[in-house]
């Protein structure tokens, strides 16, 4: 099985044991409060921030959703004590000094009184990058970092790649035996990997990302739930025996992925239960602008979304695709990140064209 390194699959793990003190615990923990805002922060950084005084946290904020207060600001307006010369306000993204959906966080910390601060990393968005902390600086504000940049950044890939590459960061998974078999001969699904690597896959893939990715066809011969059904946030729920438990529904504690399906003439059985009851409205149809409409007023009156993306030689238009999923618009916030699960032929379309960053292979003990 090829899987990320360990420190890269637990904050936890980095802070407990590379770096017992100092900057690293701290931003550590603005990493895991950035957590609280995954699926919810849309195109938007996963940010979180924490007050130290005399080495203690008394204070943590993070971005709870897309349009609303980033985190530096949660936790300055929530504050009720007066901020001390030496407090130290911990952020794992640089600050940001721009107008957006809210104003500068820059201009609040300069007029809280705060006068450390201490960041992860410098945020790639050209607005920002470097000029937060020049503005900080430029008031007479201490200011430390990058601390843990590559952690920093890992957490927000997708954040980042939407800035560096203008697309989500995009991670394909298949499973296979050891002789290279991912189905039946007759197509079907087979069962390939264990119990551990299904625990992990959840956890540490479909957790992780804004979207889980398949073809119609994955949908029409499987009729799979595309659900998370472990996460870090909830470590009780990811023992093996809960596994089992929750193979064949979702769970409602943990925040969901979007669904997106590769559906060019709009094929999906309207029984799939992708686009059926609370799995609807998380569930987004590519399809072709010349697919049928037949289906499309049931679809859309069920909650689901469609995307109607030119076909150019064979597949969708990369350009138009990722325009749309990036842009918020009508309830929708974007997506940042995706996880390309199949099958094999849609698989096949995002290694051909370079359209992703990392590749997952889990290995099954059959041959």
């Amino acid at each position: 099985m090829r899987i990320l390194p360990r420190f890269l699959q637990t904050k936890k793990l980095v802070c407990a044991t590379l770096f017992p003190m100092g900057h690293q615990i701290f931003i550590c923990r603005c990493l895991e409060l950035a957590e609280r805002g995954r699926g919810l922060v849309g195109i938007n950084p996963l940010v979180g921030s924490v007050l130290v005084r005399g080495g203690r946290i008394i204070a943590g904020g993070w971005h709870l959703a897309f349009g609303m207060d980033h985190a530096e600001r949660m936790l300055i307006n929530n504050f009720d004590q007066t901020f001390q010369q030496e407090d130290g306000l911990y952020v794992n993204l640089e600050p940001c000094c721009h107008y957006g959906k809210t104003p500068p966080c820059t201009d609040l910390i300069i007029r809280s009184g705060i006068r450390n601060v201490v960041y992860g990393m410098e945020d790639p968005n050209p607005e920002v990058a470097g000029k937060g902390r020049e503005q900080l600086v430029g008031a007479g504000i201490r200011v430390e970092g990058p601390v843990l940049p590559e952690l920093c950044r890992r957490v927000n890939r997708g954040y980042v790649s939407l800035q560096e590459q203008g697309r989500p960061y995009i991670t394909l998974k298949r499973a296979q035996t050891r002789g290279g078999v991912t189905a039946n001969p007759d197509g079907t699904a087979l069962k390939i990997t264990s119990e551990e690597q299904d625990a992990w896959s959840h956890t540490y893939l479909r957790a992780t990302h804004d979207a889980i990715l398949v073809g119609v066809q994955t949908v029409i011969a499987d009729d799979p739930l595309l659900t998370v059904r472990c996460h870090p946030e909830h470590s009780n729920l990811c023992h093996l025996e809960h596994s089992r438990k929750m193979n064949k529904k979702f769970d409602q504690e943990v925040k969901q992925s979007l669904r997106l399906i590769f559906d060019p003439m709009l094929r999906i059985p309207l029984e799939a239960k992708v686009i059926n009851g609370d799995l609807a409205q998380g569930t987004i149809l590519i399809a072709s602008v010349d697919a049928p409409h037949e289906k499309e007023g049931e679809l859309l009156a069920r909650g689901v979304r469609i995307l109607r993306i030119p076909i150019r030689n064979g597949v969708f238009d990369w350009h138009s695709l990722w325009a749309m999923l990036t842009t918020p618009q009508e309830g929708f916030y974007g997506i940042t990140s995706i996880l390309v699960e199949g099958g094999s032929k849609t698989w096949q379309y995002f290694k051909d064209a370079g359209q992703y960053d990392e590749e997952v292979v889990l290995v099954g003990a059959s041959a």
